[in-house]
C-alpha cells in the first residue's frame, strides 16, 4: 500500500494542480470572457457541484454515467456535475420559473467526468459558458454564436472559427437512405468519435453503392452554404435551419468565421437542432461547443427552449499562447507575454494533457 508521502507526490487520475503564474493568466482570461458575457446582458449564476444523480440522468443518461458518485446522509445518490447545461436547465425550471423569457445566463464552473485515463480527457476542467433560454431558432443560435466569437476576440484570439452542424441531419439522412437501425447506430457513434475512416468502412457495407457514397460525401462535407445542395431534398428541415442561420450570421458579419460541417455530432443526446464546435487552427483540439436543446428544460417541469455553449478555459488559454501575435493580445486581457511565465503554463499543459 502506498504511504501518504508517496500519494502526496501525485494526484488522483485525471486531476492537476495550477500554480500562481498560470492561475493569474486563467483568471485574466476568465475576466475577459465574463466581461463580454455580462455586458451582453447575461447574468452570472452558480450551481452546486453536486446534483442528485436522478436529476442528471433525467437530463441525459450519459451525463449521469460520466460522473463521480457518492451518497448523502439519507442514502441518496449524488453525482458531481459532468457539464453545466443540465444544472442550468434545472435552475430555469425551478428557481427561475417566475422569470419571463428569454433568460440570459452565464457561468464559470468546474465540471467532472470519470472514465478511462487519457491525456486529452482530464477528469476535472473549468468551463465558461452562456445559456439563452426562451429564444427560438435560428435567432437564438445566431446570438449565442456571435457572442461566443466576440468573447474569444476580447480574450485575444484572432483565428478562431466555429463549425456548425445539425444534430438531426445525419440520423434523418441515414433513415432516408434506408440504412438499418444497427448500422445507423454504428455510423452515428463513429461520427461522434470523429472517426471518418470508420464511417467510410461502414458505408462500404451498404448494398446501395450510391447511398454509401452519398453518406461518405455528406460526412466529410465542410464549407459554406454550397455544401447543402447535394442533400437539400433528402433532409430539407436540417438544410433549411443551417441555411437560415448562415444568413443571420452573414448579416451580423460573423459568417466569415463559420464552417458548415454536415458530419458534426456532439457527445450529449439532449441536442435537438443546430450544434457547433469552436476551433482555432493554432491548436489541434476543439475549444468548446454547444447547440440547441429544446426538450431539456421540460424534463424538469417547464416548457422552455434553449441554446448554449461551453468553452474550455484551459484550452482557450493554450490557444492564446499558440496564436501569432499573442503578446499584444495578452496585454489586452492583463496576461503575460509569451516567452515570460506563460511558457511554464504551456509546459504544464503539455505534461498533464488538455481539457475537454
Amino acid at each position: 500500500m502506498d504511504s501518504v508521502r508517496d500519494l502526496a507526490q501525485r494526484l488522483p487520475a485525471g486531476m492537476r494542480d495550477v500554480l500562481p503564474d498560470e492561475m493569474g493568466e486563467l483568471r485574466a482570461l476568465s475576466d475577459a470572457l465574463r466581461r463580454t458575457f455580462v455586458e451582453a446582458g447575461y447574468g452570472e449564476v452558480w450551481t452546486p457541484a453536486l446534483e442528485f444523480e436522478e436529476v442528471l440522468r433525467a437530463g441525459d443518461p450519459h451525463a449521469a454515467g460520466a460522473s463521480y458518485k457518492l451518497f448523502d446522509e439519507h442514502g441518496r445518490v449524488l453525482a458531481l456535475r459532468s457539464d453545466m447545461t443540465i444544472p442550468i436547465a434545472r435552475l430555469a425550471a425551478t428557481r427561475l420559473a417566475g422569470q419571463t423569457p428569454p433568460l440570459r445566463l452565464c457561468y464559470f464552473a468546474h465540471a467532472y467526468r470519470a472514465g478511462p485515463v487519457r491525456a486529452d480527457h482530464p477528469h476535472e476542467f473549468l468551463q465558461a459558458g452562456i445559456e439563452l433560454l426562451g429564444l427560438d431558432a435560428p435567432e437564438g443560435e445566431a446570438e449565442v454564436i456571435a457572442l461566443t466569437l466576440a468573447a474569444l476576440r476580447c480574450a485575444g484570439l484572432e483565428r478562431h472559427r466555429v463549425g456548425v452542424g445539425d444534430a438531426t441531419l445525419m440520423p434523418s439522412l441515414l433513415r432516408t437512405l434506408g440504412i438499418d437501425d444497427e448500422l445507423r447506430k454504428r455510423v452515428l457513434d463513429a461520427l461522434r468519435r470523429r472517426d471518418l475512416v470508420a464511417v467510410e468502412r461502414l458505408a462500404g457495407g451498404i448494398p446501395d453503392r450510391d447511398a454509401g457514397e452519398l453518406l461518405v460525401r455528406a460526412a466529410n462535407a465542410r464549407g459554406g452554404p454550397e455544401v447543402l445542395a447535394p442533400i437539400a431534398e433528402l433532409v430539407p428541415e436540417s438544410v433549411r435551419r443551417l441555411a437560415r442561420l448562415h444568413e443571420l450570421l452573414a448579416a451580423s458579419g460573423d459568417a466569415e468565421r463559420v464552417i458548415l460541417d454536415l458530419g458534426l455530432r456532439r457527445e450529449f443526446a439532449y441536442y435537438t437542432g443546430i450544434v457547433f464546435e469552436i476551433y482555432d487552427p493554432a491548436v489541434g483540439f476543439a475549444l468548446g461547443g454547444g447547440g440547441r436543446y429544446d426538450e431539456l428544460v421540460s424534463r424538469f417541469g417547464r416548457q422552455l427552449s434553449g441554446c448554449g455553449v461551453a468553452l474550455d478555459v484551459q484550452r482557450v488559454h493554450v490557444a492564446q499562447a499558440a496564436e501569432e501575435g499573442w503578446t499584444g493580445a495578452a496585454r489586452e486581457v492583463g496576461g503575460t507575454p509569451r516567452g515570460g511565465t506563460r511558457g511554464a503554463a504551456d509546459r504544464q499543459f503539455s505534461a498533464q494533457g488538455p481539457l475537454p
